[in-house]
């Protein structure tokens, strides 16, 4: 306890406030010029970004469509085809550059939580950075997987439901350019970072915010959060809600489990310590 106290006090006469806010914008400056590059580059490949990428999940052969179909005559299902419509001019570029942007964010996450982790590693513990060994890289598994959860599973389902839907035979499903857009990122990008709810909640259980007793006693609520969330975004039935919720509820259960794991070295610490 001693020796962590040493460090601590060491970091703080090494260097001063301005100094800790000097070496914070160099690695935001850092970190933007990494989006921006990246965005850049998107950007010059606009094709792919948007008939494969953006616009695949509305095609009736989308991989997830093609696969579900596969496997069971009752999983199947495609999205109704609908034209994406632009109504103000320049729309389509700046759509092109928000696209562009949010794609530089996504794939820039490694690079950028990076530079955040270096920032805030000097001031832990010698113990806590042990800890957090790895930390990087399974905060990129984590953020990577649920983009790709939310791009492979909730788009395609949300899409094909809310294209299908319709109040009367005198409406047609056209929507704008940028109201598809903002759909796609809505459920990609906080899905990604949802998924870092196992981080998030080793954390808290670190400085005693969150126990694993009351993730147990609040699983009932959990559960119903869920099931209401799964019934928003995905089609009026069963199935298709089991499959958006069951990744969710794994989710819920891995944190239980790292949170008693950060209970229990916590406990034997004190016990070491008596």
């Amino acid at each position: 306890m001693a020796k962590d106290q040493q460090h601590l006090i060491e970091e703080s006469k090494e260097m001063g406030f301005l100094d800790h806010l000097e070496e914070l914008r160099w690695h935001l400056v850092r970190s933007a010029l990494a989006i921006i590059v990246s965005a850049i580059v998107i950007f010059f490949f606009k094709e792919f970004t948007f008939d494969t990428l953006i616009f695949g999940p509305k095609n009736p052969n989308f991989v997830t469509y093609n696969f579900l179909c596969n496997i069971s005559e009752s999983l199947c299902f495609r999205p109704n085809d609908f034209t994406i419509k632009t109504i103000e001019l320049g729309e389509q570029f700046f759509m092109h550059m928000k696209v562009s942007i949010m794609l530089g964010i996504i794939v820039s996450f490694p690079y950028v939580f990076w530079e955040i982790w270096r920032f805030v590693k000097p001031g832990l513990m010698p113990k806590e950075k042990k800890a957090a060994k790895g930390m990087v890289l399974i905060c990129s598994f984590l953020f990577f997987t649920g983009v790709l959860f939310g791009y492979f599973v909730m788009a395609p389902f949300s899409i094909s439901f809310l294209a299908s839907y319709t109040v009367g035979i005198n409406v047609e499903t056209a929507p704008t350019l940028s109201s598809y857009v903002g759909y796609m990122i809505m459920v990609t990008l906080p899905t990604g970072l949802v998924f870092e709810l196992p981080v998030v909640v080793y954390f808290l259980s670190k400085i005693g915010l969150v126990t694993p007793s009351v993730m147990r006693n609040y699983r009932r609520h959990a559960v119903v959060l869920i099931l209401v969330v799964s019934a928003i975004i995905t089609p009026p039935d069963v199935i298709t809600q089991i499959l958006i919720g069951l990744p969710l509820f794994l989710l819920y259960e891995i944190s239980i489990f790292i949170s008693a794991r950060v209970e229990k070295k916590q406990k034997a610490l004190e016990l070491l310590e008596k």
